[in-house]
């Protein structure tokens, strides 16, 4: 950053406790430049960006193959101050820049507000795994001639809420009957049953297990809840797992029969689900399996969606915001933005920030593969 630029930061406002925000709401903020001196500038600008990246690489003898890919979900772009470009500048832009003299920002330290509206449509929420990751983030960029570009970028976290998908609330049952063999004789039995397919962050997952151990030891039922991270690129997949908690019942006796009840709580700092993504898949499975010394397992695999906490976790977005693009930038002052002293509230909206489609909330789950992982 060169001397003239003391400090150059962008952030944002929250817009509820657990700061946090979900397509179609107003994202606020400020641009903050800090000068030494008098500068002239060409442009100063922020955007608003979504994306999903993954890399990865993979030996084949000596050779190292890199697997990359990225998926953009948009980039929306604001000038808060633009160089004129002959006869297409705007015609406010011209009567700034000869009411202030070409673009001149003074001494001293400038806030400049801003405002987006997150593209209403089926974004998948911020995600951060071994080989990939999906953003969301503000950028500013101030540009000057003959000098390299000063950069600032905040990123925020993107929950997708508001999925009404019935398939999330069906129930789900399995079962099984396995003979045993090899040093255990009889056989056993389970079957399986959990009240629904989708759960939110923190809520417990109720197994009500029916279980017959007709075999020659005794057994004890347990439980795994865990992920599956899965990394898409030029045709191949990378695949990562992990197991977030296991747990396990009273030891049922040989020859006898129970019905056993088990809450496995997700803890609620787990990832949401991410189905929507077409580089990056976040998948959830719950392991009911009963062990069996001296035998393969019997089990029953769940696929289980987490979703975010419940609606009262959030706070309602609040019904005041800034404008969006130029009017925001006249109402701070013009070029000298707001005085760093000043409170930066947001002034009165003159007009309504963009508008965009808007689209479903989550893709539906009725085609969701229900093969075990």
């Amino acid at each position: 950053m060169s001397s003239s630029v003391k400090n150059f930061s962008v952030g944002y406002n929250p817009i509820n406790k657990s700061n946090t925000f979900s397509p179609g709401d107003f994202l606020t903020g400020q641009i903050t430049v800090e000068l030494t001196n008098e500068c002239k500038i060409q442009s100063l600008c922020v955007k608003l960006k979504g994306k999903a990246e993954v890399s990865w690489t993979e030996n084949y003898g000596k050779t190292v193959i890199t697997y990359h890919s990225k998926d953009k979900f948009f980039s929306i772009k604001h000038f808060i101050i633009q160089e004129s470009q002959g006869e297409h500048k705007n015609h406010v832009m011209q009567l700034i820049c000869c009411f202030l003299g070409n673009n001149v920002i003074p001494q001293g330290c400038h806030v400049y507000p801003f405002s987006f509206q997150i593209p209403a449509q089926d974004l998948p929420s911020s995600f951060k795994g071994s080989w990939g990751k999906i953003l969301y983030r503000v950028e500013a960029n101030l540009s000057r001639s003959m000098r390299t570009d000063s950069k600032a970028k905040a990123e925020f976290t993107l929950i997708q809420k508001g999925n009404t998908d019935p398939v999330l609330m069906t129930p789900q049952h399995n079962m099984i009957d396995k003979k045993m063999k090899l040093f255990t004789s009889g056989s056993v039995a389970m079957d399986v049953s959990i009240p629904k397919t989708g759960f939110c962050q923190g809520e417990g997952i109720k197994v009500v297990a029916s279980i017959q151990n007709k075999s020659s030891r005794d057994i004890k039922p347990k439980y795994c809840l865990y992920r599956k991270y899965s990394y898409f690129a030029k045709g191949k997949r990378r695949v990562e797992t992990k197991d977030i908690l296991k747990e396990e019942g009273e030891e049922i006796p040989s020859s006898a029969g129970q019905t056993v009840t088990k809450i496995i709580v997700i803890p609620s700092a787990e990832t949401v689900s991410v189905l929507n993504c077409s580089i990056i898949k976040a998948e959830y499975r719950l392991r009911v399996y009963l062990d069996v010394k001296y035998a393969s397992d019997p089990e029953i695999k769940f696929p289980i969606i987490i979703l975010p906490a419940s609606e009262g976790f959030y706070e309602e977005q609040p019904s005041d915001y800034l404008t969006s693009g130029f009017e925001a930038f006249l109402n701070a002052g013009m070029l000298g933005g707001m005085s760093f002293q000043q409170n930066p509230a947001a002034p009165e909206a003159s007009a309504p920030p963009l508008s965009y489609g808007t689209y479903g909330l989550y893709p539906s789950l009725t085609g969701l593969d229900r093969k075990p992982i």
